[in-house]
This record gives structure tokens, C-alpha cells and sequence, in this order.
């Protein structure tokens, strides 16, 4: 290391606070430090301000309506189409600037561009065909599809009919597949054959197909032809089933009136993990939705029209939703999809993309950013990266030094970094600094956003002092949280609501928004999120429940019982430790550890694989036979035990510590 690199790193050491450059503040989309106060003394009405973003067909009448808490609504009365947002309305200035970059794999020729009158013309083509096959207003639409341009283009066609969609995330399960479309009652599914990882193609269809045989109605499928025939799997396709390009290409030149839907009417569905093993169909509306990721869009990753803009998250998880296709398209402005990995063919690829398309914003997530600090700086040093504007980490807490990193080698010190705390739940971002307004604090995600009423509270719900740790809650709505978990009513109100609330109250002030997460706030009011405390691990930002992979470890012949944590991981943030009791007769051996591993992929996804598998003849319990998870944790980290004097059978710590030494 140079002197120079030393004595860098030594003040970047040093600094704990970091202003955004003054030529950024200049430009920004807000900048002014008055925002906060603006918001606080107008709400909700503040809120008018995301919605004026947006083309209503019919004005609404009531910004927020809380008669009925905690089921709140906004922009009541109101009227609009979220595809003719995205679309119709940039085409008179905006029909041949480019709406979607696709970058895939494994070659150049693979890429495509997608103006905003191409897209809206594949759109309109899109939404006839889904007609025809019988789709209606409010039926629900499944999508399980790599990252391809017709996955975007098949949630701007669900949107334009008034068909809400459910995306699953291409490496789920079969199981995974079947769950969700079971659980929505869909009736459709538009899929894909294969796609390609790390250059190879993979079979896509086999495991929709597989999932489909477990779904308990009818159901017709589109599949998009990825795969070159060279490439391909040889699919004969079922009766039920029809090809993207015959079914879309038979309605060519079709033009589809966008409905008009209620602020309120459900724009998509996403299944998000819970604590059940069940899970939990998180539903957003059109109006509070789309004004949301619109509006944070603009105030947050600073998106202009001009701005070729690189999300490198997957469409699969609600980041895709409302920061690749949503928001930017929202805002008319080139939305980047990429196929690939970030370390294929090499690990330069996303420095390789950025400078070819001269990306202006790059959203990752910490994980990332881990990977790309242990592969070395000299990959995004060797490729000009000034383009970038600003840069955005999502899915979960960077450290302080991979946030240091992130500033140095890929903004160069001239890119304000937003650290970003949200969830599937609240449809978009909620604490994070504004990038031309606030001084960047590394390692805490910032303020919450003007108009959001973040507080860190104790266990009885009162305010904890500068320093100390809490729970994070929620005290106001916001135009873009989830209106209820589907079909399950109740399940949303005792699972975000009650921890801090008097639940027989009809006023909404005395409703407070629990997140499950665990946070500490200092003197400056910027929050540091300290992760979950529920049994949720977060593995690469991806929320997965404990309960879904212990089921599916149980199902493994020969394993008796099973407990799952989360334990840190240097590139991924947490990975899944899992501890197994055998059943007797069945040996604790590789072979079966292999089995486990496979089970959970199978039933879960990749995505599930355990960190870990720890043999152990018995499971620390409490004396009233809970599982002590936390004592599961510090093993896995390392840690100091503490107090195990609850423990019903002490002596099993020592020997999984020993288990896990090995």
C-alpha cells in the first residue's frame, strides 16, 4: 500500500461525518433543510406533494383517511392506472429516450433496449393477450421469471388491465411456487424456460412445472423463450400452457385503454417470510404505492429523466418493484435490469456496466459491497467510474468500513451515499438521509424522511435515551405502507400493530407501526438499525423465516428436530446456522448433513442453504421448554454465553460449542 493510500485510509478512519459535495447539492432534487419542518406542520396533507408526482384520472377527495385504524387509506376518492404512469404519459417527450436497459447473459448480443414507445408498445401487446387468456380486473397475475424485460413489461400489462401481480423470486422453490399462487388463489402464471448463471443456462421450467402439479386449481401458463435452442431443455409445453411470443406477437398493434383503478385497489401482492413457516401476503394499492416510490425515487436516489440509473437488485424482491420498475419508470427516466452476477466473467462486471452505460446512480447492497472489498479495489479502479452521481446501499446495515470503501473506491469521495432502512411492508424507503440536505453518519441510516414519525422505544413504549438501544416503531402512516396482509386481516393487526398500541382504540394516534427491528438513536436523531428481533434471518437483505427452514429440515429422513438462527457472515451480513437432532438409528454423518443441505434448497431455494449444519444430541431449552435461540446465535458468532442459569439442561451448551469447534 502507497503512502498515499495509508494516509488515506488513516483520515477516512478518523472522520466519522462526511457532507454531500456542494456541486451535488447544487443539482439536487431537494436540498432544502426546511423540508423536515415543512412536512411536520402540514401532515398529512404533505403528502400531496408524492401524489401531485402522478396523473389521476379522477382527483381524489381525502389525502388520509384514519377512521378506521389500523386498515388506513390514501388519497381517497382518487383515480388512476400505475402502467399509464410509468408509460402513456412520458411518450410526448419521451417516447424514444430509452426506459430499460437489459444487460444479459452470457454475451453482448443478448442485450436489449427498450424506449419508452417500445415498451409501451410490448406492453399494450402484453396486456390483450393476458385478456384473451381470460384475465380480469382484480385477478391475481403470478409471475416466476428471471430477470428478463418481460418480467417488468408482464407487471406493466397486469397494471394497465387492473390485475393486480405476485411476483416469486425466480430461485424460490417449486414448493415456494405452489404456496403462493395456492395462497392467492391465481389462477395464471407467466414463467420463463431457463436463464442463464455465471454463463450456463439453467432449467427454469421443470421447476414451475413441478410447482404447478402441487397447486390446488386450474391454471394457464405463458412462458417466455429465454433460452437459444442450442441452450434450451427441449420443453414440450402442456395443454394449459402457450408461448410469450405467440401469445403476445397475436395481438400485435393492439392498444389496451389503462383501467381506471381506486386509490386503494390493490397493485400487487409479494409474499414476504414470517414467523409461522406461513408466508405473508403483504398487499399494496395503486394510489399510496406508486406516489410513494415515486416519491422517494426523486427525493432520495436524486432520479431526473436524463439519468441512466442502475438498481442491481433482483425484480423478485420488492426493491426491484419499486426502485427498478416502479419509481424510476414513474419518473421517465432509464431504468437498468441486469441478468448477471456481479462477479461474472469477471469481477469487474458491474465496473464493466457502469462505464459502458455511463450508470449515474448505483443502489446495491452491502453484501455486495463486502464481496466487491475482499476481491480488491484494483477491479473498480481499472474502469472510469465518474459518471455516478450517487450512490445507495439497501437490504440490510453496512458497517462503517465497507460504507468507507463503498465513498472511496466507487464514488471517489465525490458521491453522497444513502443508507437506506425499509421493508416489503412499507413499500419503500423511510429512514434515510436526504442526499442534498443531511451530513452522512457511516454505519447509521440517517433520519427518518420528512413526514415519518420513526421513534426508538423500550419494552413499555416509551422514548429510550440518545445511545441506548431500543425498538424501532413507526407513530404516523405513510401513503405507501401495506393496507393488510391478504386474506388475513387479523394476522396484520396482531403481527404489526399491537406491541405498543391500545388495540380497542378508534383514534389512529394511538396505533403504532412495529417493524420488528431492533434500532439505537443518538444525540443528532439518526438512527442506527441493529437488525431483527424476530425469528426472521436476514441472509444478502433476504428476509427468510426460521420456521420455513426448520420445516423443511424436519422433512428430512432421519432428522428429529431442528433450530435455525442467524449468525454473522462477513460477505452476506447473517447466514443460516442450523442445529439437528437425529432421529435414532440414524447416524450424524455427511451424508446426512448433504441431505439437509438439499432439502432446504429444495424446499426453499439457494438462496436457504445453511452456513452450517451442528449436530447435537439435545437443543438448549428453557425450563418451560423453549428453544434459547440466543444462546444458538452466540455460538455461532463466538460469543460470550452469559447468564445460562434458565437452562433446563445446562451441560448440552458445552458440548454443541464443542460441535461446533470442530
Amino acid at each position: 500500500m502507497s503512502n498515499d493510500d495509508t494516509e488515506l485510509e488513516a483520515r477516512l478512519e478518523a472522520q466519522d461525518s462526511f457532507e454531500p459535495p456542494e456541486s451535488f447539492v447544487e443539482q439536487a432534487n431537494v436540498s432544502d433543510p426546511g423540508v423536515y419542518e415543512a412536512f411536520e406542520e402540514n401532515w398529512p396533507e404533505c403528502w400531496n406533494d408524492a401524489a401531485d408526482m402522478l396523473d389521476w384520472q379522477s382527483d381524489y377527495e381525502q389525502t388520509f383517511d384514519g377512521s378506521n385504524p389500523p386498515f388506513f387509506e390514501w388519497f381517497t376518492g382518487g383515480e388512476l392506472n400505475a402502467s399509464a404512469n410509468c408509460l402513456d404519459r412520458h411518450l410526448d417527450e419521451r417516447g424514444d429516450e430509452v426506459a430499460i436497459e437489459w444487460i444479459g447473459e452470457p454475451t453482448e448480443e443478448a442485450n436489449r433496449t427498450y424506449t419508452y414507445e417500445d415498451l409501451h408498445r410490448e406492453v399494450n401487446e402484453a396486456a390483450a393477450a393476458l385478456r384473451e387468456m381470460g384475465v380480469g380486473e382484480d385477478d391475481v397475475v403470478t409471475m416466476y421469471m428471471p430477470m428478463i424485460p418481460e418480467l417488468a413489461v408482464a407487471m406493466l400489462a397486469c397494471a394497465r388491465i387492473g390485475a393486480p401481480h405476485s411476483v416469486v423470486f425466480a430461485g424460490f422453490s417449486a414448493d415456494a411456487l405452489a404456496t403462493r399462487m395456492n395462497a392467492a388463489d391465481s389462477e395464471y402464471l407467466v414463467t420463463a424456460d431457463g436463464y442463464y448463471r455465471r454463463g450456463d443456462p439453467l432449467d427454469h421450467l421443470s421447476k414451475a412445472n413441478e410447482g404447478l402439479d402441487a397447486v390446488e386449481h386450474d391454471t394457464e401458463t405463458v412462458v417466455v423463450e429465454r433460452l437459444p435452442e442450442a441452450d434450451s431443455f427441449g420443453h414440450d409445453l402442456r395443454e394449459d400452457q402457450r408461448l410469450w411470443v405467440d401469445a403476445v406477437h397475436a395481438q400485435k398493434g393492439a392498444e389496451v385503454d389503462p383501467v381506471a383503478r381506486d386509490a386503494e385497489d390493490m397493485l400487487f401482492l409479494m409474499y414476504t417470510s414470517g414467523t409461522t413457516g406461513q408466508p405473508k401476503g403483504v398487499k399494496h394499492t395503486t394510489g399510496g404505492y406508486l406516489s410513494w416510490a415515486a416519491w422517494t425515487s426523486h427525493a432520495v436516489l436524486d432520479i431526473k429523466p436524463e439519468d441512466t440509473y442502475f438498481c442491481s437488485a433482483d425484480i423478485g424482491w420488492i426493491t426491484g418493484h419499486s426502485y427498478i420498475v416502479y419509481g424510476p419508470l414513474a419518473l421517465g427516466t432509464t431504468t437498468m435490469m441486469y441478468e448477471g452476477t456481479p462477479d461474472y466473467p469477471d469481477r469487474d462486471r458491474l465496473w464493466e456496466i457502469i462505464e459502458e452505460y455511463e450508470a449515474t446512480q448505483l443502489y446495491t447492497a452491502p453484501t455486495a459491497i463486502r464481496a466487491f472489498m475482499k476481491w480488491g479495489s484494483q477491479y473498480p479502479d481499472s474502469h472510469d467510474l465518474s459518471s455516478l452521481r450517487l450512490l445507495g446501499t439497501v437490504g440490510e446495515p453496512i458497517n462503517p468500513r465497507a460504507w468507507k470503501w463503498y465513498y472511496t473506491h466507487i464514488g471517489d469521495e465525490a458521491c453522497p451515499i444513502v443508507d437506506t432502512w425499509w421493508q416489503t411492508e412499507t413499500g419503500g424507503q423511510m429512514i434515510t438521509t436526504l442526499p442534498g440536505v443531511g451530513e452522512m453518519k457511516p454505519g447509521s441510516a440517517g433520519p427518518p424522511l420528512p413526514g415519518v414519525d420513526a421513534e426508538i422505544v423500550d419494552t413499555r413504549g416509551e422514548s429510550v435515551e440518545a445511545g441506548r438501544a431500543g425498538y424501532l416503531t413507526v407513530n404516523k402512516p405513510w401513503p405507501g405502507m401495506l393496507r393488510t396482509l391478504y386474506r388475513n386481516d387479523d394476522r396484520f393487526v396482531d403481527e404489526y400493530w399491537r406491541e405498543y398500541s391500545d388495540t380497542d382504540s378508534d383514534d389512529w394516534r394511538d396505533w403504532v407501526y412495529f417493524p420488528e427491528d431492533g434500532a439505537k438513536i443518538d444525540e443528532d436523531g439518526y438512527i442506527t438499525v441493529l437488525g431483527r428481533v424476530d425469528d426472521v434471518i436476514n441472509v444478502s437483505g433476504h428476509r427468510l423465516g426460521t420456521m420455513e427452514i426448520e420445516s423443511a429440515i424436519v422433512g428430512v429422513e432421519g432428522v428429529a428436530e431442528a433450530a435455525v438462527v442467524g449468525g454473522d457472515h462477513d460477505v452476506k451480513g447473517e447466514a443460516v446456522y442450523a442445529y439437528v437432532i437425529t432421529e435414532d438409528g440414524y447416524d450424524e454423518n455427511e451424508e446426512l448433513r448433504e441431505a439437509i443441505v438439499a432439502g432446504v434448497e429444495s424446499a426453499i431455494g439457494p438462496i436457504a442453504r445453511p452456513e452450517a449444519v451442528i449436530f447435537t444430541p439435545e437443543l438448549p431449552k428453557t425450563r418451560s421448554g423453549k428453544i434459547m435461540r440466543r444462546l444458538l446465535e452466540d455460538i455461532a458468532n463466538g460469543d460470550d454465553l452469559g447468564n445460562t442459569s434458565t437452562l433446563r439442561n445446562p451441560e448440552v451448551v458445552s458440548a454443541i460449542q464443542e460441535q461446533v469447534g470442530e
